[in-house]
């Protein structure tokens, strides 16, 4: 993979603002290269609180508002029948345990379905909504989907029901007859911030119709702060504005869950007597979650929130943590037959797939892991990936699930040759599509010879915060910066750079074999020893570099002289209550 360093250039009057709020002046650097420019940003950034949720926007400033509210408020007080509709990833899931909980202490009559990924497929359908009429459903309201649902919500406006759509995606060209429709992208809609998932815009519903309904005293102090937190990181929503005002709420009130079912499963997995972060969230709880819906039945997580049997939940969360095992064995599986199928080349910046777009094809892997795969390819080849597989319904079809990068429109590119594809939909980042089994091969050959894309353009861009010594790094620094996350999309957390670390030793370490550790010395003749989870790219590297004799010189301990340039960020390991300073190594170069 190609990439490419760059120092961020802002400027600011570094050392003065550190003075103000008490910080390193390296805090503020990063601050102003996240675009905090006021005073009153960087007060939030570095004090912001619990109590911040009070300040964040208002619900009613979301078009339809008020009329959804007023609907569901309607509904509940007449004793209709509510039905919460869903969709099978973690912030459909938690949405619809937003709505259903929120709307059942309210005193509706409400219940919940969810699309089944395989025989549904995404969002609210046509069986969905004659189920609903058949059970004496009168309102529908629908989260983290519904937007593009034309066919299905036209078919219950025909049947007599009302419906309510509150989502996060994109609008289609044609709006579907629902009686509100609550989604921050609508024209003329007021909300000042609408990167937000499906679980924050169904948490700005519940808020508000407890406030309509003069039953906030019923609402509970940081009532879904827990769940919505998760939602937001798992969506990979942009940690800025009320979004991680939102996250650091969530984030301290996790370890003290009300949920029962939530607390059951953080325990099985580990979660109760360690920090919860956000890589907590977006690459233990959230996926263990997501489990369910991406080889089984989504419903299952959901019935694992709202239970209030503690058998039944530590059962249910024990279930959860066995599926995402299966899940994980089949996703290293495929993503293996994937990179051994591919065509490779071995450049001077290391392998390199031959393809700008990788189509890969793998058979017999589940539909919903699919798309994991190609967020895998995408990170170790940076090119756009589609990953296509057999469908369950047809033999003669396939199902593919697309990720891209920055320069890559994927919904416009692919969009391109749509007559070619059975099924298509999806945004810049993200794609899926079902295709005529015959008609790979020609795709694959037509979106490469119109990928449009540059040798920059697959180029994967690192920006350094700022040059700086491992000799200027403290835990009073760590704990400063540590202090600015969660971090993740639109937050990324700080990285640093270092020239000419001359390369001590390094080690692979592990039961996986998963961990480098690696000796560097500075200018200065100061040892530092680093980690990385990425051992065998780095000997790799070295091997490429310097040569198979000068690398196992190095292994072994032995002085060569070779440098590198490098880059990584600070962190702080706890264990046993203990705190200490970690160097974490993220890239590297040849001197």
């Amino acid at each position: 993979m190609r990439t490419k360093w760059m120092i961020h250039n802002r400027k600011a009057d570094f050392f003065g603002l550190g003075k103000m709020f008490g910080v390193d002046p390296v805090v503020i650097r990063v601050l102003r290269n996240r675009g905090v420019t006021d005073e009153a940003d960087f007060r939030q950034f570095l004090q912001g609180t619990v109590e911040s949720v009070e300040k964040t926007h208002l619900p009613e400033l979301m078009l339809d508002m008020d009329l959804g509210v007023d609907i569901i408020a309607s509904s509940i007080e007449t004793g209709e029948n509510i039905r919460v509709v869903g969709d099978y990833d973690v912030d459909g899931v938690t949405s619809t345990y937003i709505l259903y909980d929120a709307i059942k202490r309210a005193g509706g009559n409400v219940s919940y379905d969810i699309p089944h990924r395989i025989w549904d497929g995404y969002g609210i359908n046509e069986r969905i909504i004659r189920k609903a009429y058949e059970e004496s459903v009168s309102t529908i309201i629908t989260c983290d989907n519904g937007i593009a649902a034309t066919e299905a919500i036209t078919l219950a406006k025909e049947l007599g029901l009302n419906v309510v759509i509150t989502d996060h995606h994109e609008l289609p060209d044609v709006l579907p007859p629902a009686d509100a429709i609550i989604d921050p992208h609508q024209e003329g809609d007021d909300y000042p911030y609408e990167d937000i998932c499906g679980a924050m815009v169904a948490y700005k519903f519940v808020r508000y119709l407890y406030q309509t309904m003069g039953i906030m005293d019923k609402f509970g102090e940081n009532a879904y702060l827990d769940v919505l937190a998760l939602a937001t990181v798992c969506d990979v929503m942009p940690l800025c504005d009320e979004n991680r005002v939102y996250v650091r709420a969530g984030l301290k009130v996790l370890p003290e869950t009300k949920i029962m079912g939530l607390r059951t499963l953080m325990g099985e997995l580990g979660l109760l007597d360690r920090p919860i972060t956000g890589y907590s969230l977006g690459f233990v709880l959230g996926p263990t979650i997501n489990a369910a819906g991406k080889l089984g039945d989504a419903k299952d997580a959901v019935e694992l929130l709202i239970t209030e049997d503690e058998d039944f939940a530590r059962e249910r969360a024990r279930e959860l943590v066995e599926e995402n095992d299966r899940r994980k064995k089949k996703t290293e599986d495929g993503y293996k037959k994937a990179v051994e199928e591919m065509d490779i080349v071995e450049t001077e910046s290391g392998e390199e797939a031959k393809d700008d777009v990788i189509m890969a094809y793998i058979p017999d892997i589940p539909e919903g892991i699919a798309g994991i795969i190609a967020g895998r390819l995408r990170e170790r080849f940076y090119r756009p990936v589609v990953v296509f597989t057999d469908t369950d319904s047809d033999a003669d079809l396939l199902k593919g699930s697309g990720r891209s990068i920055e320069a890559y429109n994927m919904f416009e590119k692919l969009g391109e040759h749509k007559d070619m594809m059975v099924k298509f939909g999806g945004h810049p980042m993200a794609a899926g599509m079902t295709i005529r089994r015959e008609n790979l091969d020609e795709l694959r050959r037509l979106v490469n010879r119109d990928s449009g894309l540059s040798e920059e353009n697959l180029t994967k861009v690192i920006k350094i915060d700022v040059p700086m010594p491992l000799s200027y790094a403290t835990m009073n620094l760590a704990e400063q910066l540590e202090n600015l996350g969660p971090f993740g999309k639109g937050n990324e957390a700080p990285l640093f750079g270092v020239e000419n670390m001359e390369i001590v030793s390094y080690e692979i370490r592990g039961e996986k074999q998963n961990l480098l550790q690696v000796k560097l010395r500075d200018a200065d003749g100061r040892i530092f020893v680093m980690k990385n989870f990425r051992p065998m790219d780095f000997e790799s590297d070295i091997n490429r570099w310097f040569g198979k004799e000068e690398c196992d010189k190095i292994k072994s301990g032995t002085a060569t002289g070779k440098r590198i340039h490098i880059i990584y960020r600070l962190d702080i390991n706890e264990f046993r209550g203990n705190r200490s300073l970690e160097y974490m190594l993220e890239n590297w170069l040849p001197a």
